[in-house]
Parts: structure tokens; C-alpha cells; sequence
């Protein structure tokens, strides 16, 4: 079994800075994680604080039912796949793939075997005979994730493996370590910036912000009931739209009141609203659940907003229209027929049933 648990891990630098803050974190035994955040958030220090490469400053790491905190990196059966590639410039790709087994006085059968295996399932067999430098981005990018294939750990680490690659390669090479995890059935962890690798690639996502798990689940809990603000802004592209307002209460039915837009909030939502009544709110909605009126039959008028488009953005499939209230910006995702004139009023449609609403102080989720 690989499961992978961290309890309470922290890694504290000089000056008490600390880069990853009391995580607690457990891999199931063939599961696919994504560490996915911004820049500086800590989830590479993370994941070399699992490969060994990062001292622990508090906490426990568990590999399996062993604890590994003084463990060293060779002795941790792990394999991890870098940004760069690493991949040795004199060396041909058979010897870079072969080089860990060697040092480990693998037989030469079982070395050639086990190269083979691993070429043949990433379609690189034809260039086992050739240097790093005759090869392309994505190649290197196989020859590194191969040379981790052949030693069989109980782990895998990828950190950022895809950020060196055109977008095309990245799409493609995605797919493929995809499908090498179905393969394999390994543990693996992976750690990306890129919210749509994650989304993709993991069985489950961890959200990190400042060194702090902000969330930790599957891609789709994760994109429909995020925690918090963050989180939210974060996962999805384009990102969940913002705006600060009021709850105001007429009749007997929940308004938010931004100022220059007024919508209604569905009854579903109304206990959990009711306590904001009066107070600042931050309201949220996604590109995709907001409609041209021109394309919605029967829309209740509380829901529909007069707004100003900006920029008329295509996309192929769709097109993106970058809209003003007059108080804040927006994006709303539309079909590929729908292009307004840049600076026109247009009158939109919210789906209310969809929206999100976050408290202005904590910027953790109300609904």
C-alpha cells in the first residue's frame, strides 16, 4: 500500500517565514492528488518536503505505514519527475532511463527489461539510441517521466513537469500521464499553477494559498462548492466573477444591491442570506451563467441586468464579452453567435440558482 499522509507538516525558513503552514494531507493508495495554487503558496516545498529534499520543520510524513521525516530521498521509494527534465546531456536516452537501476546493481537483464517496458508504454522506443539535445521538449519530457517508470516506486512526484512545454504539447502530455496512471495504478502526486491541468488530471485537488490548504476534494465539488473566495477565483477559466454589494429585503423576498444592478435571490438561499440583510456581501457568479435576454425565452425580469459591453472577445466555440455595470467589470461566456458591438447596452440574464455568496470580512462561503 502507498498511501502518503502528512500530518501537521510545516516548513518554517530563516526569519520565521513559513512556506507551508500545519498541512494535513492523505494520498489513498492509487490516487491521483494535484497540489494546484499561485506562485509562492508552497506546494513545491510541499512535495520536496514528501521526495525527501526539504528537511521537515514540524510535523509527520508518513509513506505507506513507515515514517520518512529522517528517511533520505533514496531510500524513501519515490520517483520524481522535475520541471527541467535533469536528463544527463552525454548520456543516450537508454542510459538516462537506465542510470538509477544501474547504481542499485540491478541485473543488466532486468535492466533492459524494465527500460523496454517503459519506452514501449511512452512511444519513445525509437530513440533510445539518442542524446537529450536531438530530442524535443515533449520527448525529454518522456524520457524523464520513463526514467521514473523504471524504478517501480511506490510514489510518483511530478512537479510542474508540463510548464516548459508549447501549449499544444502540454494539452497532449497531460493526456498522457493520464492515461500512465490508469496504467500503472501508482500513487502519484502532482503539483501545477495551471487550474485546468488540475481539473483534468486529478481524482482529487488540494487548493493552496500562503502555505494553507484552502480545500481539499474532486474536481467538481471543488468548482461548484468552493470554501471560500479564493478558491473560487482561483478554479475556472475565466474566473468566477465578484462583486461587492447589499442584501435588501422587499415583500418578503432577498435582493442583492450592487449599486447599479439589482437581482433577486432565490428562496433555496434565503436562511442562509437572511443574517446579512443590510450588511456588505461579496456576490459571485461564473462566466458560463450568464445569458444574452436575447437567447432566454422566459426570463423573470428581477434577473435581468443592464450592462455595457466593453470588449467582444471570440473564442471559436464561444465567445467571451467583457462587461461594466458602471460599478464593476465582468465576463460572460456565450455562444459563438452572440457578438454584440463593442460599447453597446445589453440586458443579461443571471442564473440565480447558480450564484454564490461570500462574506466580506472572511471571504469564506455563505452559499
Amino acid at each position: 500500500m502507498a498511501q502518503v499522509s502528512l500530518r501537521n507538516v510545516s516548513k518554517i525558513y530563516a526569519g520565521n517565514v513559513r512556506a507551508v503552514d500545519r498541512v494535513n494531507l492523505g494520498v489513498e493508495n492509487k490516487e491521483f492528488l494535484v497540489l494546484v495554487g499561485p506562485s509562492g503558496c508552497g506546494k513545491s516545498t510541499t512535495l520536496r518536503m514528501v521526495a525527501g529534499l526539504e528537511e521537515v520543520t514540524e510535523g509527520s510524513i508518513y509513506i505507506g505505514d513507515r515514517l520518512v521525516n529522517d528517511v533520505p530521498a533514496k531510500d524513501r521509494d519515490i520517483a520524481m519527475v522535475f520541471q527541467n527534465y535533469a536528463l544527463y546531456p552525454h548520456m543516450t536516452v537508454y542510459e538516462n532511463m537506465a542510470f538509477g537501476l544501474i547504481l542499485k546493481r540491478y541485473p543488466k537483464s532486468e535492466v533492459i527489461r524494465r527500460v523496454n517496458e517503459a519506452a514501449d508504454i511512452l512511444g519513445i522506443k525509437n530513440y533510445l539510441e539518442r542524446k537529450p539535445r536531438e530530442l524535443s521538449g515533449g520527448e525529454r519530457q518522456r524520457v524523464a517521466v520513463g526514467r521514473a517508470i523504471v524504478r517501480k516506486p511506490m510514489v510518483f512526484l511530478f512537479d510542474e513537469p508540463l510548464s516548459n512545454l508549447d501549449a499544444k504539447l502540454r494539452v497532449q502530455m497531460r493526456t498522457e500521464i493520464h492515461k500512465l496512471h490508469l496504467r500503472l495504478q501508482t500513487t502519484m502526486i502532482y503539483v501545477t499553477h495551471d487550474q485546468t491541468e488540475a481539473m483534468t488530471m486529478g481524482d482529487r485537488i488540494a487548493v493552496m494559498k500562503d502555505g494553507v490548504v484552502q480545500q481539499i476534494a474532486d474536481p467538481i465539488t471543488i468548482y461548484d462548492k468552493p470554501v471560500n473566495k479564493f478558491v473560487a477565483g482561483f478554479i475556472g477559466s475565466p474566473p468566477m466573477n465578484f462583486m461587492k454589494g447589499k442584501i435588501v429585503k422587499n415583500n418578503d423576498h432577498f435582493y442583492f444591491d450592487e449599486g447599479a444592478i439589482r437581482v433577486r435571490i432565490v428562496k433555496e438561499m434565503a436562511d442562509k442570506i437572511a443574517p446579512f440583510t443590510g450588511k456588505e456581501i461579496i456576490f459571485g457568479i461564473r462566466s458560463e451563467d450568464i445569458y444574452d435576454k436575447l437567447f432566454v425565452s422566459e426570463a423573470p425580469a428581477e434577473n435581468v441586468v443592464k450592462v455595457t459591453c466593453e470588449v467582444v472577445e471570440p473564442m471559436g466555440s464561444e465567445v467571451y464579452l467583457y462587461l461594466n455595470t458602471g460599478k464593476h467589470s465582468f465576463i460572460a461566456r456565450v455562444g459563438a453567435h452572440d457578438r454584440p458591438a463593442v460599447n453597446q447596452d445589453m440586458d443579461l440574464v443571471f442564473d440565480m440558482s447558480k450564484v454564490h455568496f461570500f462574506n466580506a470580512d472572511s471571504e469564506e462561503t455563505i452559499v
